[in-house]
């Protein structure tokens, strides 16, 4: 006996085979889900799905390895490049230490004679710039060339404010000039050539009584020419003397 199976319309069984109801004329066909096609494309999609899935994660995974690696990458061409600057600083640095020493080696003799010289002149003289040049070409001085005089001014290490405030101690202590006549003799063409503000930094930095230098110059024109104390004041504030305001010198012939 064949299997029997109720119709989907009016459920009345019917042969298993049989592809419509006898009873109502209704089409009785195979679930879609039984059908062989249906199984085999079911397990198609299930199969995919799975790759997929595990494709994923391996996509994933390699990527975050990826990351990991250019991120260890980053790290170290930041490291080299760190490293590859400091030896570029380094190699710079004794690219100009052998540069200097190579300059140092090509300065003539006779330029580094003009700067020792110059220097023995400021340190016991106390010359000015201009007055050092001179001395060191002149032809009755060191008889140096222009180019080793101006190597000379240019590499000379001094401080020319103090020079010049040295060298007004020098007059003020030997000669008891006045404030004027100082600063006159400071710069002066055919004095000591320093510039104005060199000048004015010495007379001005100066620790010295100009009342009593007016007076120890007083008592020389009084001693040496015999001059009378009305005379002695013309001489101490005139503008081709020695320049000693009125009150100094009015100081010095008061206390002749």
């Amino acid at each position: 006996m064949s299997k029997m199976k109720k119709c989907k319309v009016c459920s009345k069984e019917i042969a298993s085979n049989a592809k419509t109801c006898p009873e109502c004329g209704a089409k009785n066909k195979k679930a879609i889900y039984k059908r062989p096609w249906f199984i085999v494309l079911a397990i198609i999609i299930i199969i995919g799905a799975i790759g997929g899935s595990s494709y994923e994660d391996s996509t994933v995974a390699n990527n975050e390895t990826i990351s990991e690696v250019e991120q260890n990458q980053d790290k170290e061409i930041s490291n080299n490049q760190g490293g590859e600057k400091d030896v570029l600083v380094k190699e710079n640095e004794e690219k100009v230490e052998e540069k200097e020493e190579k300059v140092e080696e090509e300065v003539p003799k006779e330029y580094k004679s003009a700067l020792r010289k110059a220097k023995v002149y400021s340190d016991t003289m106390s010359m000015s710039k201009a007055g050092l040049y001179d001395q060191l070409t002149s032809e009755y001085g060191e008889k140096f060339s222009d180019e080793a005089a101006q190597y000379a001014m240019d590499n000379l290490e001094a401080d020319w404010n103090k020079n010049a405030l040295k060298k007004a101690k020098t007059y003020s202590d030997t000669m008891s000039m006045s404030k004027a006549g100082l600063y006159d003799q400071l710069t002066s063409e055919y004095g000591e050539k320093f510039t104005a503000e060199e000048a004015q930094y010495a007379v001005d930095n100066l620790d010295v009584n100009w009342k009593e230098n007016a007076l120890k110059k007083a008592k020389v024109y009084q001693e040496t020419m015999a001059m009378s104390p009305s005379a002695i004041y013309d001489q101490l504030v005139s503008e081709y003397g020695e320049k000693f305001t009125e009150e100094e010198a009015q100081y010095a012939v008061d206390n002749l």
